[in-house]
């Protein structure tokens, strides 16, 4: 997964590359070159903590200890576990657009996008799994702002699944129906893939296999 995220510039230090040159405003360490190495590490390891012990038990002294800052250091780049919160979740968002966006822009074969979205979405959610799981499994707690980012970002996937679907259905290629709904029952097909991984890897089942299988099922089931 290391050339997916190398190609579409989603590896843990892009992704935190553009947060902090989005949120600079708020990290008081203004060198690139050392906030930038440093902010990753704070992510990385906080999207560790979390989804071992969950994001609210996790203190910032915890955060401190794991990423080897100092919690005066700490601060300089975090003020607080909301500003945390609005970061990983900013980076989910930031690598959706940057990967699945741009497949539906220009028009072209519906059923290709189709494929191209779900297929990306797996692979996308694969090498970005810490990302992708905390998102998921932190949703139900997070504060009223940020689960109203998190449920927008989930709408605007949907978005990019019902685009292609509405597009065959005027062309006659997909049965006619409720596009947007049909996305929505996609979507979870996706989610098992980052939610589940232990059950996946259990089987030997690769993302390229899931997303083949996955395509398939929605072939079948839509396809006229």
């Amino acid at each position: 997964m290391s050339d997916f995220a190398t190609q579409h510039d989603v590896t843990d230090e892009a992704i935190c590359a553009r947060l902090y040159e989005r949120h600079m405003a708020f990290i008081r360490v203004k060198k690139p070159h050392v906030a930038i190495p440093n902010l990753t590490r704070v992510l990385t390891v906080a999207l560790d903590l979390a989804n071992g012990r969950g994001f609210h038990s996790m203190t910032m002294r915890d955060l401190s200890e794991a990423s080897g800052l100092s919690m005066g250091a700490l601060y300089n780049y975090i003020a607080d576990k909301e500003m945390l919160l609005r970061l990983i979740l900013d980076g989910v968002a930031d690598a959706v657009e940057r990967v699945l966006a741009p497949i539906g822009e220009g028009g072209g074969d519906p059923r290709a996008q189709l494929h191209a979205v779900i297929r990306d979405h797996v692979l996308l959610s694969e090498a970005m799994l810490p990302w992708f799981f905390f998102a998921f499994m932190e949703a139900k707690s997070f504060n009223r702002t940020a689960r109203d980012h998190a449920l927008g970002e989930e709408l605007r996937t949907e978005a990019m699944l019902a685009g292609p679907i509405a597009a065959g259905m005027e062309q006659g290629l997909f049965r006619p129906g409720d596009a947007t709904m049909m996305a929505a029952l996609i979507k979870p097909l996706l989610q098992d893939w980052y939610v589940k991984r232990w059950k996946h890897r259990g089987r030997g089942v690769t993302p390229e296999a899931y997303a083949d299988t996955v395509i398939g099922f929605v072939d079948r089931a839509i396809s006229i």
